[in-house]
């Protein structure tokens, strides 16, 4: 008797790879995930412990009071914003409502390991197009659109490279495609991009009707367990995912907490101007070890080791045993580089002086 059989390609997928949290020492820190070090908003854990003694009802299906919240902070339409179980919810019901066996969702080389996989799931083609000194390349991507592409994810910043793609560039893309290939800019790490010629996307939502960007309440919020995501979207597409989500896919105290810390504006500035602060001096403790850091618009730094015996895993193992975890990167086609999350003080001066070490030996 035969066993019940998964779709063709199910399979074939690599299972995505979470950070490690563990070292084998009474003392962690933890820069593997990209997690906020700073915690999510005073106000979002009280909002959040409020809801304690309602656990018994069901959530607002259409997260009306958090989707009020983002569009006030946001300035946006609430209307045509959708929450999810995190944005990781979004891409694959973009993917599942879009994709199938003989499409193809286009990406760019080292983008986020989701879109392959949500993209394989439904059975569909994943395309990645080459990079250019790890940034997105417009024209590389319109040059791997066929008749079979349906949608083009962009990370905007992108993890783990932390490079960005300007508005001028995004537009660009925009106007070179289809109109029926849907471009969906991720803005998982848009509340630390501080270049002025950034552009999150939510302009080219509002201009065009085949443009998504998604959002995250695990980065800058702090939120990372409460799995909560956003998106903002054209009304039909809306409309599409609307109709295919689940009835309570947002939990009562992931809507409560999300609608708590993005009204909490002064938090959010304050982790920002915290991070991207210690973001430049890893930055520059790095570089002058002989790490090759590539700018980064993210909370966390792309490292580059020279090789010899200054690899990648000789530093990642140099670190375990002291107990700082970072990020392999390997399945994302570097395996030369480490992902490291920018930490509080204490952890980012450990970590800098730990590598120093490693890389005087």
């Amino acid at each position: 008797m035969s066993l019940p059989q998964p779709k063709p390609g199910i399979l074939s997928i690599e299972k995505y790879v979470v950070g490690k949290s563990k070292a084998g020492t009474k003392k962690i820190i933890k820069l593997s995930s990209n997690e906020n070090a700073f915690g999510p908003s005073p106000l979002a854990i009280k909002a959040l412990s409020e809801c304690a003694g309602r656990l018994n009802r069901y959530p607002d299906s259409g997260a009306s009071e958090l989707r009020k919240a983002i569009a006030e902070v946001y300035k946006l339409d609430a209307d045509r914003i959708i929450c999810g179980a995190g944005s990781d919810e979004l891409i694959g019901l973009l993917v599942h409502a879009y994709a199938g066996e003989g499409d193809e969702v286009l990406y760019s080389q080292h983008g986020f390991l989701m879109y392959k996989i949500y993209t394989q799931g439904a059975g569909a083609t994943p395309v990645a197009a080459a990079e250019k000194n790890l940034t997105a390349d417009v024209d590389a991507l319109l040059a791997k659109v066929t008749p079979k592409t349906r949608l083009l994810f962009l990370a905007n910043p992108n993890s783990p490279t932390g490079s960005y793609l300007s508005g001028a560039e995004l537009k660009r893309l925009r106007s070179g495609l289809r109109k029926d290939i849907i471009l969906v800019v991720d803005g998982a790490y848009a509340e630390y991009a501080d270049k002025v010629d950034y552009s999150s996307g939510n302009e080219l939502v509002d201009a065009t009707h085949n443009t998504v960007m998604l959002r995250t309440f695990s980065k800058i919020y702090g939120l990372s367990a409460l799995r909560l995501g956003w998106g903002y979207f054209p009304e039909g597409i809306a409309d599409v995912l609307n109709r295919i989500r689940g009835p309570f896919n947002v939990s009562a105290i992931a809507q409560a907490a999300g609608a708590a810390a993005v009204r909490d504006t002064e938090y959010t500035a304050y982790v920002r101007a915290e991070t991207n602060k210690w973001r430049g001096w890893v930055t520059q403790e790095l570089q002058s070890t002989g790490i090759h850091v590539p700018p980064s618009l993210g909370n966390f730094i792309l490292a580059g080791f020279p090789g010899g015996k200054k690899t990648a895993a000789a530093a990642n193992q140099f670190l375990t045993e002291r107990g700082i975890i970072t990020r392999e990167m390997g399945e994302y086609g570097l395996p030369d580089c480490l992902r490291i999350t920018i930490g509080i003080e204490e952890e980012n001066r450990a970590l800098a002086a730990a590598l120093k070490e490693f890389m005087a030996q």
